[in-house]
């Protein structure tokens, strides 16, 4: 039986932000960015409400048809749009003024988001803890990769852990050879897919 998935709208902005604090609270880059516990739990639901106002706007977001899941994505052109260059400075303002790392996780992906190619960027995606392992994200991402290998199109994101880059590479996804390697902290892998001209077996 599939996954039943929908696109999120204005509606889903309170669920989809508890979603997403929820799933990454823990989360390796999320503890770099907020190494206080009691600050990330405080602080933490402001990023990812700030992160989904940024998709909702300028992207799209899918979620499962229970709540329990769900990806933010951008369409991301050729030609990379440098009007963003003070976004990392005006989201640390906004959610955490006095942290550097929120504006630095920003730049250095940036850095290494690649340019040249329209693409699909997974920004985010999050399974609600206790649905893990089901193949729900995995659902969710095959939901618009059929669509990129359909239309010709290439898909990118970042891998925050060593677990959920084998995941990646199982559907299709190859590391572009460089991590994004956070200060004193954890190691992100840029992935890159190129689109299929046959389907994954599966």
């Amino acid at each position: 039986m599939g996954v039943a998935i929908r696109r999120a709208g204005e509606g889903d902005r309170e669920a989809v932000t508890r979603l997403l604090d929820e799933a990454f609270q823990d989360d390796p880059v999320s503890g770099w960015v907020f190494p206080d516990a009691d600050h990330r739990r405080r602080t933490h639901p402001l990023l990812m409400r700030a992160f989904l106002d940024i998709v909702l706007d300028a992207g799209y977001v899918d979620v499962t048809e229970d709540g329990s899941a769900c990806a933010l994505w951008l369409s991301m052109p050729a030609e990379a749009d440098e009007e963003d260059e003070d976004g990392p400075a005006q989201l640390r303002e906004a959610v955490d003024p006095g942290n550097e790392r929120v504006e630095q996780i920003g730049r250095l992906t940036a850095e290494a988001h690649p340019a040249g190619a329209a693409h699909e960027y997974l920004w985010m995606i999050a399974v609600r803890p206790g649905r893990q392992g089901e193949g729900l994200g995995t659902a969710l991402i095959q939901h618009v990769l059929e669509r990129c290998d359909g239309e010709g199109l290439s898909a990118y994101l970042e891998a925050s852990s060593a677990r959920s880059r084998e995941l990646y590479e199982r559907l299709g996804f190859v590391f572009t050879g460089s991590t994004v390697d956070l200060p004193a902290g954890p190691a992100m892998w840029p992935m890159w897919r190129e689109p299929l001209s046959e389907p994954l077996s599966g």
